[in-house]
């Protein structure tokens, strides 16, 4: 049980361990599921929804093993269904499992709709509601905290109103402690689940949850119009995974309850480590991150428009709905053909560069920006490279070395294909002719580069490539298309991105792998000057 004291306005219930990992692509180990129930403790989630333990051996063992955590915060649910319409309570394989995963909540839906009561369940109405009724009363009899999910509730409720609310009144009369209304079809419109949780209310008093879809991109939507109308819990996942097009995203509803409703749903302090919470799960799942996904995306507080930028820099409140730290992100004033003095100011400050927005060397920079992107540059990623280009227009770039030139041989031995790069590079003064083999021509001409600037440079020694990435900026050139190389690098400290374009694949590599290096080796010594 938690050990904290903290009550809620809102309880948020997380199933992105069950419901979540239902999406595809989405496959979690046990030992994924314990990481991530860990986290969504300590992040002050008041549910977390392990799985079902009847359905695979996977959620067996997750509940076994979960049993050793001792949650600070969260309430441990284990979900299933209600009995079979030939099972006694006590009887049921499916409830006796449940009881068996030893956890103080059980979470069982049932059918609300009478097209799924009759035409998928095959049982009578009132054998429905009994087995409702039944299911709760026995696990209350057990000791457990029962939510009812009333599956399919809204599409039932427009259906048959009295029916739909006869479901929720079994279920009321078993006991439940909780009764979520679920938009299982994901079809329902903020205003009619609005209008149908207050009529809910009225009748029904249990305290009332929603459990929201996103089929109609209404998931979030309806979830705050639930709360709206007196939902006091709210169902969802992390990241908005789920079957089909995902659940109700928690990342989303949380800030919103919690910042824009001052509904508190998380202990203080938690909310600032919302987005390491998205990224985590992201990274469990080994998801890539939505980068425009609403407060924890990278995208969510970036800024590119000229005319932006220079209102942000007069006041931060003019294009931002919220600070950006409140959820643990960061402001991003991005780099492109649309920016203007404003952003090129900004952007100097913060590399130890004082430029003036209407300065004759701003505007020329601002047009050799534009120039660039014309031809398929695209500094947003690639920030480094645009750094170097500013100071070199200014003369603050020294000389580390300069290419004679540069040759890679392919060559095909016994099935497979071996490179082989060769560097020419002028290094204070001296001539350096080196050779590399490598698993392709980047590698190689990387290796040979290397080999001939450590001797001179030993920091380059631990600045290593970690990322590497192809686009072709014009397909309908066929072959002859030019195409951007992306090159990230790191040395432990601190991260990079530079960025070469070309008609040539090897040509807009070693433009990216120069670019790279050289920041990688400069960076340090612009920054103490700076300071």
């Amino acid at each position: 049980m938690p050990t904290t004291e903290f009550a809620p306005l809102v309880h948020i219930y997380d199933t992105t361990l069950r419901d979540g990992s239902q999406g595809e692509g989405v496959a979690f180990s046990v030992e994924d599921k314990l990481k991530i129930a860990r986290r969504l403790d300590a992040f002050g989630i008041s549910y977390i929804e392990g799985g079902w333990p009847g359905s695979n051996p996977k959620d067996i063992e997750f509940f076994k093993r979960a049993r050793d955590i001792e949650f600070t915060h969260a309430k441990l649910a284990a979900f299933g269904s209600t009995r079979r319409a030939k099972s006694a309570p006590e009887d049921d394989a499916t409830l006796r499992q449940l009881l068996e995963a030893d956890t103080k909540v059980i979470t069982i839906f049932g059918k609300s709709w009478l097209l799924h009561v009759t035409h998928v369940l095959r049982v009578t109405p009132e054998q429905n509601l009994e087995m409702i009724r039944d299911s709760v009363a026995w696990l209350k009899a057990n000791g457990r905290e029962v939510i009812y999910d009333a599956e399919h509730f809204f599409d039932g409720y427009k259906a048959d109103p009295a029916y739909a609310l006869m479901a929720l009144e079994a279920a009321h009369a078993g006991g439940a402690d909780w009764i979520a209304l679920c938009d299982t079809n994901g079809g329902a419109m903020p205003w009619e689940v609005e209008r149908i949780v207050r009529e809910v209310r009225e009748r029904v008093h249990t305290p009332i949850g929603i459990h929201a879809h996103n089929d109609s991109e209404l998931g979030v939507a309806n979830s705050v119009a639930a709360v709206q109308a007196g939902a006091a819990q709210v169902q969802g996942t992390i990241n908005g995974i789920g079957e089909r097009t995902g659940n109700a995203n928690l990342t989303s509803i949380i800030p919103i309850l919690h910042l824009k409703m001052g509904k508190t749903c998380l202990p203080e302090n938690r909310i600032s480590d919302l987005r390491e919470v998205a990224h985590t799960v992201d990274e469990i799942a080994n998801m890539v991150p939505n980068e425009r996904q609403p407060f924890v995306g990278r995208n969510a507080f970036a800024h590119k428009a000229g005319v932006h930028v220079d209102a942000m820099m007069k006041n931060e409140v003019s294009y931002e709905h919220i600070e950006p730290g409140q959820v643990g992100n960061v402001r991003r004033i991005l780099l492109s053909e649309l920016s203007g003095g404003a952003t090129l100011e900004h952007k100097a400050a913060g590399w130890g560069i004082k430029l003036e927005k209407g300065a004759p060397e701003t505007r020329s920079l601002l047009a050799r920006l534009a120039e660039l992107e014309h031809d398929g540059y695209v500094f947003e990623e690639a920030e480094a490279s645009f750094e170097l280009i500013v100071r070199r227009a200014l003369g603050r770039v020294r000389r580390l070395f300069d290419l004679v030139g540069f040759r890679v041989i392919v060559e095909r031995r016994n099935g497979s294909a071996v490179t082989e790069g060769t560097v020419k590079l002028i290094v204070n003064g001296q001539q350096v002719l080196t050779v590399s083999e490598g698993d392709g021509p980047v590698d190689a001409l990387d290796g040979a580069m290397r080999q001939a600037l450590v001797p001179f440079y030993p920091e380059l020694a631990g600045i290593h490539l970690t990322d590497y990435k192809v686009r072709v900026v014009d397909g309908q050139a066929g072959t002859a298309a030019k195409v951007r190389v992306l090159v990230e690098s790191a040395d432990g400290e601190d991260s990079w991105s530079t960025i070469g374009i070309s008609e040539n694949l090897v040509n807009a590599s070693w433009n990216a792998l120069i670019d790279s290096v050289e920041y990688g080796l400069l960076r340090k010594e612009w920054r103490e000057s700076a300071t």
